[in-house]
């Protein structure tokens, strides 16, 4: 009994660490295409583009939220952009724009 008292303590040990990093990883995506529309009062761009193959998504028209408003200073409809994003909750935000 003693030694498995132990070895749940040690799987324990060993298996907190693991689920504290699994919850502060973040996956980023990348994906490329063509802004259509920028609303600046609600933080989102609407983006036409590409498919995402790690997402197993089809080429299609999207809106995203913005991590930093400020990315949307130089963001306008028609500019093709280079742009990764990540899942936030329920919605997908976009980290960067290129």
């Amino acid at each position: 009994m003693k030694r498995f008292t132990t070895l749940l303590a040690v799987l324990f040990a060993l298996a907190v660490p693991v689920a504290a990093q699994s919850t502060t990883h973040t996956t980023s995506y990348k994906a490329t295409g063509t802004i259509t529309k920028v609303d600046a009062a609600a933080g989102r761009v609407t983006i036409a583009h590409g498919p995402v193959q790690q997402l197993k998504w089809p080429a299609m028209t999207m809106s995203f939220g913005v991590g930093d408003r400020a990315l949307l200073e130089r963001a306008r409809p028609g500019k093709k952009v280079d742009f990764r994003f990540a899942k936030q909750g329920s919605d997908y935000v976009i980290t960067s724009i290129d």
